[in-house]
């Protein structure tokens, strides 16, 4: 999982939470990957526009059923984007966009190669985050995946904040040499 992915996950964790920092943070962050999606889809700038804020609609809405093990945070976004832009193609009623066409944009779901990949990275990463001391591999958990800040896990350990920065560092860079051990 990369960087950024953690981060879109994070901000998605807490999007779904109401945060509206979060939510800003991932227009920021991937906006104009969906408007680029929108644009090419729907081929009209005003209408990409238009659609764009329907897609962080539907993502503040619905980013409580973003589900980590299905799919990347990029990819979920990128799916609610082109579902939406195929709804409207499929909406209007001329000039449109002949069906053939639509059935020819390739998917941006993964591939079943793609899925089998994703699941032994997962099985991967469960084996290197069980190498880690309990209370740390639970650290990086509600950092990584359910995006808590450094200061409520300090709170929640009880522990200073360097030492909790500290304790993810050095947990992040373990997984790292336990992954590219593997």
């Amino acid at each position: 999982m990369t960087a950024q992915s953690t981060d879109l996950g994070a901000l998605l964790a807490r999007t779904a939470l109401r945060d509206r920092a979060a939510f800003s943070a991932l227009y920021s962050a991937h906006g104009a990957k969906l408007f680029g999606i929108c644009l090419r889809l729907l081929q009209d700038r005003a209408e990409a526009e238009d659609a764009l804020q329907d897609v962080f609609v539907k993502v503040w809405m619905n980013a409580d059923r973003y589900v980590p093990e299905v799919a990347s945070p990029a990819a979920w976004l990128n799916t609610v984007a082109r579902n939406l832009c195929i709804d409207r193609l499929r909406a209007r009623k001329t000039g449109g966009v002949e069906a053939e066409v639509l059935e020819a944009l390739p998917s941006l779901e993964p591939t079943p190669e793609a899925e089998a990949i994703r699941a032994s990275d997962g099985r991967r990463i469960e084996d290197c985050m069980g190498k880690l001391e309990g209370v740390r591999a639970e650290a990086v958990r509600r950092a990584y995946v359910e995006g808590e800040s450094y200061l409520e896990l300090a709170e929640r350990f009880e522990v200073p904040l360097n030492t909790m920065r500290s304790w993810l560092r050095r947990s992040l860079i373990s997984l790292r040499e336990c992954l590219g051990d593997a």
